[in-house]
């Protein structure tokens, strides 16, 4: 019988991570038809004799990558979703491989890693016609299903309605390489580069009027029904109104009158002097219907 130890004396290859080298190439570079679900997302294609040297290695599931650029000290993390590639080549998404600043045919270190869940993200979108998005979240929720990981400073690239945005990564959590799969993952967005704030109007140089009549009044001279009325009797017009400049500075615009009655509507503008007695002095007391004096079309015989 043997023992683990034992076990792995006889297989070396149990304790050594995948750690290989391939030359790489954009999906477009990949032979037969396109493969646009492959630009979608975040996973390569690799070589099946990638999946034969895994299969026999200590590696944890779902596979993960770690993919560096060894020359321009550049790396990120991805999954891989299939093994179809030509021996010695693989095939990533044309956003993973600017990058990585990877040219078609470069060499690339691919090895096997294990990354944490994800807990919380932050994108910064590249664009402010990203605001145009009605739901961003559920449209980057449909996306990231694409994804395997994600790693803080990618700038990802997600697709909606024919249009390509990119977003950068800003944070993630609980490190800065985390896996995608099968998480709760908090998101938030920062404001997209080149977004301005609209700046509200300025009116401490000229500050707004407190009423509309005060204002006409300033610029053109205008008050409303300041003009002298007649009465039908023949009357002189008693000094009991009041000046229409006097109500205009009286009210205060803003400041509502919390003890006017409910389903009351008042159109009488004008201010009754008190009689002393606690009635308001009409100005009809003292008008007689009917004084005139008449005249007659006939002529009285005398």
């Amino acid at each position: 019988m043997f023992q683990f130890g034992g076990l792995n004396m006889m297989f070396p290859d149990l304790n050594r991570p995948f750690n290989n080298h391939y030359n790489c190439y954009s999906v477009s570079m990949l032979p037969g038809n396109e493969r646009h679900d492959v630009e979608k997302g975040g996973k390569i294609i690799m070589p099946s004799s990638a999946l034969d040297q895994l299969t026999r290695l200590n590696v944890e599931y779902p596979m993960l990558f770690k993919l560096t650029n060894n020359k321009k000290n550049r790396m990120t993390h991805a999954g891989v979703l299939e093994f179809v590639a030509d021996e010695g080549k693989t095939y990533l998404p044309y956003w993973m491989m600017r990058n990585l600043l990877l040219e078609e045919g470069e060499m690339i270190q691919i090895e096997s890693v294990s990354l944490p869940v994800a807990t919380f993200s932050k994108f910064e979108p590249q664009s402010p016609d990203f605001l145009d998005i009605t739901n961003p979240k559920a449209v980057l929720e449909n996306n990231l299903r694409n994804f395997a990981c994600l790693t803080t400073g990618d700038l990802i690239a997600i697709k909606y309605n024919s249009k390509i945005y990119e977003l950068c990564v800003l944070e993630t959590r609980p490190g800065n390489a985390v896996t995608i799969i099968e998480c709760d993952m908090n998101v938030e967005f920062a404001p997209p580069v080149g977004y301005t704030e609209p700046q509200a109007e300025n009116n401490d140089d000229e500050p707004m009027k407190d009423d509309m009549i005060e204002h006409l009044a300033d610029m053109q001279g205008f008050v409303a029904f300041s003009g002298e009325g007649n009465r039908l009797d023949g009357k002189q017009k008693k000094p009991d109104s009041v000046d229409p400049v006097l109500l205009k500075k009286a009210y205060t615009r803003g400041i509502p009158d919390y003890d006017h009655p409910y389903g009351l509507l008042r159109f009488d503008r004008s201010v009754r002097p008190d009689k002393g007695n606690g009635e308001a002095k009409d100005d009809q007391d003292d008008f007689q219907m009917f004084q005139g004096q008449g005249f007659s079309l006939r002529k009285s015989r005398k």
